[in-house]
């Protein structure tokens, strides 16, 4: 992570105070593996290997081992509990961890605690980092554009927290009929996996939205995948069909 001494106020963050308030009164479930964020600890183990493979190949480490990303610096955006985060300290890099409530920071950071890891948890706005020139040698970015009012600013913003050559890393759900009848009628409604309301489809990003976005931000055309849900051994796998959830890594060119 570079933080160079000179900095300006922060702009207004791009943040949707409905949203936000929403998450923070589902501060104490993070960690409940069969509670109201069920599918995000289900979704996991798909996300996670996307995530470490699209830096592994990125950076192109070739050293084995259980800490392959070791000597980098990885941002989380929208850490919530920490469930991405501590999977990524674990696997070596030095994390950072961002989201607006307070609540979730706070869970985060005693759980982190607790499983004896060092992570920089802080109740902040991507536009803050920005304002204070931080870049990070990878960015991650899970299930979060699809609650944030202008989406490609948000993209673009991200963006500025890349270093020239990094990553980016993120992760949303299609604005397709398909996943309407899925992550909405069928897990909010029917399955009730998630509390009704946490999705707005019409903020649902597709795939040529978001290669756009990246792309305006001055990324290369992404690398995607679907993160697909197995219903006969209730488990999610990556595969090629992005219709309902999907993840995508992009590089940001040298300078």
């Amino acid at each position: 992570m570079t933080t160079p001494e000179h900095s300006s106020s922060a702009p207004a963050a791009n943040l949707d105070p409905v949203e936000v308030e929403r998450f923070e009164a589902l501060a104490g479930e993070w960690w409940d593996t069969a509670g109201k964020l069920r599918p995000l600890h289900s979704q996991g183990p798909a996300r996670l290997s996307f995530i470490r493979n699209a830096i592994v190949r990125h950076f192109d480490i070739r050293t084995a081992g259980l800490q392959p990303l070791s000597g980098l610096s990885v941002l989380d955006v929208g850490c919530g509990g920490g469930l991405v985060s501590e999977p990524l300290a674990r696997l070596g890099a030095t994390v950072t961890g961002i989201d607006p409530t307070h609540d979730s920071i706070a869970v985060a950071r005693r759980h982190a605690e607790g499983q004896g890891l060092a992570i920089d948890y802080r109740t902040a706005s991507v536009e803050q980092l920005v304002a204070a020139g931080e870049q990070f040698d990878a960015v991650v970015c899970v299930e979060v554009i699809e609650h944030v009012p202008d989406q490609a600013a948000f993209v673009k913003s991200l963006g500025q927290l890349v270093r020239p050559g990094g990553a980016l890393i993120m992760s949303t759900l299609n604005r397709t009929l398909k996943c309407y009848a899925l992550a909405i009628v069928g897990a909010e409604y029917v399955l009730g996996w998630v509390p009704r309301g946490t999705h707005d489809w019409n903020r649902f990003v597709t795939t040529d939205e978001l290669a756009r976005y990246l792309a305006d931000a001055g990324f290369a055309a992404p690398e995607m995948a679907g993160i697909i849900y197995d219903v006969m051994s209730d488990t999610w796998r990556l595969g090629s069909d992005t219709d309902v959830n999907y993840i995508a890594a992009s590089a940001r060119a040298q300078a």
